[in-house]
């Protein structure tokens, strides 16, 4: 089988020069996807690790917790794809009115990350399809501050755009002209609301991210949306029940090889390759996401027997213990605010779980006043890649 490139070729101005922008194909492929045995191996490795991990969000003490701290490492790893500096603690710091340590436009745009997959999610729960609203809400939401708020947050791009290269004509891919983005958008909303037959959750997934990247629709963000579609496609299938599947670590290791099944797709149709890769992917980072969650579930527990020994101040540090699993960088009012315990408890507390002895915090702003502590164990487990 030889499927040829998966779309055709229209010329268009860019830049001011002539060059030719793709328009992909509809979805599914045709001739259809060949399944070999090798295939559909590696398929069902991935959809056994992906039962896995829907399986310890159910099992978790509260589920809740590590998502949170899950959905910020994916958003600050998605972001340094497209070039930001943001780290966990920089966005953290962020989220409690501290200062991060790189730039606010990079810390925003991360922050904005985990509003878009927040809005996202709650869309798919109350029962909205993958649809055009859905995804400018998206993107606006994506690109409502920092450098966004000039790309026009919720609409899609009105010229044509080009990808590597300094010029249109020089350069690696020119998406869709912007005059036939509404027509591509509309026919992949189709393919992924299974119009007019169902696809396999997870082909659906992959294929989908796939033409979502290559029609482009967005002056920016493209990529982070792109990736979002992947978990928001596997929870509105029930395939999982929480967005814990998130491939940004993936795709930036592999960075290279991502880009080249990317464009292999558009010009010689194969997107058996890229499944290969897709689901070795899924595979990987459920695995991964279901070891990550055991250890901080091992933490959760060896921690809070470790504080059972501080005698009278045991209550106030489980209290504080918990309120450090759902924020790992805290300050004397965030433990004050969600954990029921006054300034001066709380400050007593941090002394002793910073002591040589405990070492389960650690001080960062070496002040008398203002201080803010870190959960060093637990945000070494959600660095660990």
């Amino acid at each position: 089988m030889k499927r040829g490139t998966t779309g055709h070729y229209v010329p268009n101005i860019a830049g001011g020069v002539a060059c030719k922008a793709f328009i992909p194909a509809a979805l599914p492929p045709q001739p259809p996807l060949q399944l070999d045995n090798k295939l559909q191996g590696r398929i069902s490795q991935a959809m056994l690790a992906l039962g896995r991990l829907d399986a310890i969000s159910t099992l978790l003490p509260d589920a809740r917790l590590f998502l949170y701290s899950y959905v910020r490492k994916e958003a600050v790893m998605s972001s340094q794809i497209e070039g930001t500096q943001s780290s966990l603690s920089d966005l953290m710091l962020y989220e409690m009115d501290g200062m991060p340590g790189v730039p606010m436009d990079d810390v925003q745009e991360v922050s904005c990350y985990v509003s878009a997959l927040e809005l996202g999610m709650q869309r798919i729960r109350d029962g909205h399809p993958i649809s055009f609203r859905l995804l400018t809400e998206m993107h606006e939401a994506l690109m409502t501050s920092g450098r966004g708020i000039s790309k026009g947050p919720g609409e899609f791009r009105k010229n044509q755009v080009w990808i590597g290269g300094h010029r249109a004509d020089e350069a690696t891919f020119v998406p869709a002209p912007a005059n036939e983005l509404a027509n591509c958008w509309a026919e992949l909303e189709r393919f992924i609301n299974d119009v007019p037959e169902a696809t396999d959750p997870l082909i659906k997934a992959a294929l989908a991210h796939v033409q979502f990247e290559t029609i482009h629709p967005f002056m920016d963000g493209n990529g982070r949306l792109g990736r979002l579609l992947i978990p928001l496609i596997l929870v509105s299938a029930n395939i999982l029940g929480q967005p814990l599947l998130y491939l940004s670590v993936f795709f930036k290791k592999h960075r290279q090889i991502y880009y080249e099944h990317l464009q292999q797709v558009r010009v010689t149709g194969d997107w058996e390759s890229w499944l290969l890769f897709f689901v070795d992917a899924v595979a990987d980072t459920a695995t991964q996401a279901v070891s990550t969650a055991q250890q901080l579930n091992t933490l959760r527990s060896d921690h809070s027997e470790l504080v059972s020994g501080l005698g009278r101040m045991a209550p106030s540090a489980r209290q504080v213990l918990e309120v450090l699993f759902e924020y790992p960088i805290a300050n004397i009012n965030t433990l004050v605010k969600h954990g029921g315990i006054t300034a001066a408890t709380a400050g007593k507390v941090m002394e002793l779980l910073s002591q040589p002895s405990l070492a389960l915090v650690r001080e960062l702003t070496g002040q008398k006043r203002n201080r803010v502590f870190a959960y060093t164990a637990y945000i070494d487990i959600l660095n660990q890649d």
